[in-house]
């Protein structure tokens, strides 16, 4: 009988449901219970929930009692054995819950503090497949799909969120003659900065500044993962971290104010990311080939042109258009490791690789805006940048 009733649940979920095995859904099992099991072990304190899971009962209930409270609402249901309850929405936390009670004591619980918890969640009795099914369409479609870099830049249990609030806190800069704290000017609700925000940069941006200062060019690909406190860089801890890049970093935002609240292309993401990467090396932590004195980075950041003109920024971190309109739309990965480059690097030559050296070489020349083709001289040659130096160009 038991097994009849597997086989029943199993086709009845599969009308309102998609496959949890081997999808991301499965894979995130394993996470969404270690996340309910470090809530109910308090280690979250009160900042963690689970939202209601959405339950369907095909048929009606057994049966259903007068209200416990008069006016409250409050009723106990019966569910005949045997009958099917399909998650139509929350499958991946109603497996996870599955998890804990399999084995508890894996997950550092008790069923005794399994007991404790309450698991909010919504019953719909005696609903068609049709509407089931609707109901899964509604709640997994129609609702807008959170950006991961928004979503990260709530996290207050990540670390590089934590410091990116410091930093903002940590400055003030004069804006119309007022001197107002730069949380003003950090949206942390947006994805992107709009022309009529009064906010000039983004919480994600501001982020990726602090990872990448953290990280170096390793932080590029972390823009989008939280970051925890038990990976931060060989060498370092958190404290150290902290006590470096937070007075490090509002320095350099207070230093260089006017060029933030004029929008310049200071306050573009990958920009930023750039920038970072090339703070990192002064840090105390970074690799030792690398680094840079106390003195050296403010020497590299005064010649720079953080104006947005294509003269300076296209190919860089930003893209002109056919209407000669600058885009700096290119992603942290896409561009941050260029820009670090042009800050750290404004004069070097770049030798170029064999396979290279048998075919012609194009290169941008920034102050004619045209490509020159460039025949190989010798096997192993260099190519001599036509572009000026960021931040140099006349």
């Amino acid at each position: 009988m038991p097994a009849i009733v597997s086989i029943r649940h199993a086709e009845l979920r599969s009308l309102v449901q998609r496959a949890l095995k081997s999808t991301q859904k499965g894979k995130n099992v394993g996470s969404y219970a270690e996340y309910i099991a470090d809530g109910v072990n308090g280690e979250l304190g009160a900042g963690w929930s689970t939202p209601p899971i959405t339950f369907w009962h095909a048929g009606p209930l057994a049966a259903l009692s007068d209200e416990l409270l008069p006016g409250a609402g409050l009723r106990t249901l019966t569910i005949t054995p045997g009958t099917s309850v399909v998650a139509i929405d929350g499958e991946t936390q109603t497996t996870a819950w599955h998890e804990l009670y399999d084995d508890p004591e894996r997950y550092g619980l008790t069923y005794a503090e399994l007991a404790q918890a309450r698991v909010p969640f919504e019953l719909h009795v005696d609903l068609t497949v049709a509407d089931a099914r609707q109901i899964f369409y509604d709640r997994n479609v129609q609702g807008v799909v959170v950006a991961k870099n928004l979503a990260m830049s709530m996290d207050q249990r990540d670390f590089a969120t934590r410091l990116a609030h410091r930093v903002a806190d940590a400055v003030k800069v004069d804006v119309d003659g007022k001197f107002v704290p730069f949380t003003k000017l950090v949206n942390a609700g947006k994805r992107q900065v709009g022309k009529t925000d009064a906010e000039v940069i983004t919480l994600s941006a501001l982020r990726a500044l602090v990872i990448t200062a953290i990280y170096g060019r390793g932080g590029l690909s972390r823009s989008a993962e939280t970051v925890h406190e038990d990976e931060l860089p060989a060498g370092s801890s958190a404290e150290q971290v902290e006590q470096s890049v937070v007075p490090l970093l509002a320095r350099l935002i207070a230093d260089r104010s006017d060029h933030f609240v004029s929008r310049s292309a200071l306050t573009a993401p990958a920009v930023l990311a750039g920038l970072g990467i090339a703070v990192h090396h002064t840090t105390a932590w970074a690799d030792p080939v690398n680094a840079l004195g106390a003195d050296e980075l403010p020497r590299l950041l005064s010649g720079i042109k953080w104006e947005r003109e294509a003269r300076y920024w296209d190919g860089v971190a930003a893209k002109s258009g056919a209407t000669g309109r600058l885009n700096f739309s290119g992603g942290v990965k896409d561009s941050g490791g260029r820009v670090a480059d042009a800050i750290l690097y404004p004069a070097r030559r770049q030798a170029a690789g064999s396979a290279a050296s048998r075919r012609q070489i194009a290169r941008p020349d920034l102050r004619e805006r045209r490509f020159a083709a460039v025949a190989p001289t010798s096997r192993t040659h260099q190519v001599r940048p036509l572009r000026a130096p960021l931040g140099r160009c006349r």
